[in-house]
């Protein structure tokens, strides 16, 4: 995103999407959380968070792609992959593994 146009993240970024304008909210979740694995790039500067043009595009591409090319998966926290070691944990012991 270095040479990218760049757009406000909270007053911009919304508007170029295509159709209905997404929420505030839904724009944080797809950064934060992402949706179908993908997240939203964005970068901050002085405190503003913003995004890009390519970066929308690249979002919308790589959670259209075919299914027998799955999208790279966004990485997981430490305190989510300690759940799910626990939970696996469990799960064996459960079975007697």
């Amino acid at each position: 995103m270095d040479k990218e146009d760049l757009l406000h993240f909270g007053t911009e970024a919304a508007a170029q999407f295509p159709g209905r304008r997404p929420s505030r909210a839904t724009m944080w979740r797809w950064y934060l959380r992402g949706c179908k694995g993908v997240k939203l790039e964005t970068i901050l500067i002085g405190g503003q968070r913003y995004t890009s043009k390519a970066a929308i595009e690249r979002f919308i591409q790589d959670q259209n792609q075919p299914k027998d090319q799955p999208a790279e998966l966004a990485p997981i926290s430490a305190t989510q992959r300690a759940r799910q070691n626990t939970a696996a944990r469990q799960a064996l012991a459960a079975i007697g593994i």
